[in-house]
């Protein structure tokens, strides 16, 4: 079984992910920096330099590399939804954990990420808050719809938003 962990970018999936796998003695994987290291320049660059549907294309090949192994977590980059063919992969895959939170939360994380500016491209060139809102109104039935479990993270330590997604787990 795989778990993959999905959300805007801001919601914590790195950091959770990580936490999530220790906590299960699993393997980890950040899919964005993988695809970085394989394409050897910033997801930025690969939008400027190659355009979306390639990166997607990138991204979309990196998660089936990754999904394929048992007792993995999966960070996932935040767009990895916008394709039918990776929603049905993640979910056959095993849970799919779905990180939410504010607008304001979102983009005070990003602002407090020294590398955000320079390895991620603006989807929408318009002012952070915006952008968050417009791309949230559009990816939120598909984050609903590939989810199996849904955790809010506004104002909560990674360990318990771990403790939370270990009691919603599925047993064995």
């Amino acid at each position: 079984m795989a778990i993959t962990i999905i959300g805007y970018r801001g919601t914590g999936k790195t950091t959770v992910g990580a936490e999530l796998a220790q906590r299960l003695d699993w393997d980890y994987i950040d899919i964005d920096p993988e695809l970085e290291k394989r394409a050897r320049k910033s997801i930025a660059a690969i939008f400027a330099q190659d355009g979306e549907p390639y990166f997607r294309d990138l991204e979309s090949a990196e998660l089936a590399r990754h999904l394929t192994g048992e007792t993995i977590v999966v960070s996932a980059g935040g767009g990895v939804i916008l394709r039918d063919l990776n929603r049905d992969l993640m979910c056959k895959s095993g849970p799919v954990i779905w990180l939410m939170a504010d607008e304001a939360t979102i983009a005070a994380r990003i602002q407090s990420d020294p590398t955000s500016a320079t390895r991620r491209p603006s989807l929408t060139r318009t002012d952070p808050i915006s952008e968050i809102q417009q791309v949230l109104a559009f990816r939120r039935p598909l984050y609903s719809a590939a989810a199996t479990i849904q955790v809010q993270t506004d104002g909560r330590s990674p360990a318990a938003i771990v403790d939370e997604i270990m009691l919603q787990l599925p047993r064995d």
